[in-house]
């Protein structure tokens, strides 16, 4: 590879939604119990039963992450690229962060990164994957849902999250969860994919199927827009909000490669509405060959491009500020 070149909260009460979990949450090895509001006996966070009014199958989400755990390999590469930048931004800021959360374990690349940043003394680990929790290192370490943190009010004095919570149903449900888990002037810093991350792959695959099969099925995830991220960081009551967008275009041999690699990552299709059995291979050629007639370029490689989008935002000194 190479490198180139909205809605309102829901009502109800994340806190207590968190908190009144029926199902365990698994935490492994961790000392510190004074940062769970959640049961923490054998088991895993609960995901609750789909609903086809949100965007995203969560159960899928979590599938394509356990069979990712299996390794990575070089398919990290994006998540290691981000978190590195989300490391410099924190060393920018003049002060230190001692606890720390971070939303999406993976396969490790965006702890690694991060490690010895912003003055981090201690790290929680979480992710919707037991099997990546299973193969993480770590003191502390938590396999939960990010719809429901399973952490007690001003737990943490900044949270991180390097490509992971575009696959959440529920986003500014989320944020304010997230905020009343920092400590009053906790940071959020967290790096998630916007909506032009692999348009080429995406109108191929579209294209393909019309063609090879007269209809098409749901491959466009519902990805944040840069311009509603800082109202929505906002909203959920941080303050200083701010949302940017970075473009990254990497090269691929074919697009093949590029599939394998986002299997690799388990960032493949998990949109409620998506058809449920397996692409067919002529389908898959078609739409190989359609993303290199119009992407391709003169040494035989197609381009994939990730849209990368940065929040940024600080919890408020007086929590009634945002009540």
């Amino acid at each position: 590879m190479h490198w180139g070149g909205k809605s309102e909260s829901n009502s109800r009460d994340p806190a207590d939604r968190a908190a009144s979990l029926n199902a365990p949450v698994q935490v492994i090895d961790a000392s510190d119990h004074t940062l769970m509001v959640c049961q923490t006996t054998a088991g895993y966070a609960h995901i609750g039963p789909m609903d086809v009014q949100t965007p995203f199958d969560r159960h899928a989400v979590r599938a394509h992450r356990d069979r990712a755990a299996a390794g990575t390999g070089d398919a990290d590469f994006l998540v290691t690229a981000t978190a590195e930048a989300l490391a410099d931004r924190l060393d920018d800021i003049a002060r230190e962060f001692p606890r720390a959360l971070n939303l999406g374990y993976g396969g490790g690349a965006a702890a690694r990164a991060l490690k010895g940043h912003g003055g981090i003394q201690s790290w929680v680990h979480t992710d919707l994957s037991p099997a990546m929790m299973a193969k993480a290192k770590g003191r502390h370490l938590v396999a939960a849902d990010e719809e429901a943190l399973p952490f007690a009010p001003e737990a943490f004095d900044v949270i991180v999250s390097a490509l992971n919570l575009h696959w959440v149903n529920d986003l500014p449900r989320t944020l304010v969860q997230a905020r009343r888990c920092l400590k009053p002037d906790g940071l959020f810093l967290v790096a998630l994919l916007g909506g032009d991350t692999v348009f080429e792959l995406r109108q191929a695959l579209l294209e393909a199927e019309e063609e090879m099969e007269g209809g098409v099925s749901p491959r466009t995830s519902p990805f944040l827009d840069v311009r509603d991220a800082g109202d929505l960081l906002a909203r959920a009551g941080f303050h200083m909000a701010v949302a940017d967008s970075d473009t990254t275009v990497v090269s691929y041999p074919d697009p093949l490669s590029l599939m394998a690699d986002l299997r690799a990552m388990g960032e493949t299709n998990a949109v409620n509405a998506r058809r449920k059995n397996f692409t067919r291979r002529g389908t898959l050629m078609r739409a190989a060959e359609l993303y290199f007639e119009a992407h391709g370029d003169a040494q035989g490689r197609v381009p994939a491009t990730f849209q990368i989008i940065t929040m940024t935002g600080w919890a408020p000194l007086d929590e009634t500020a945002t009540a």
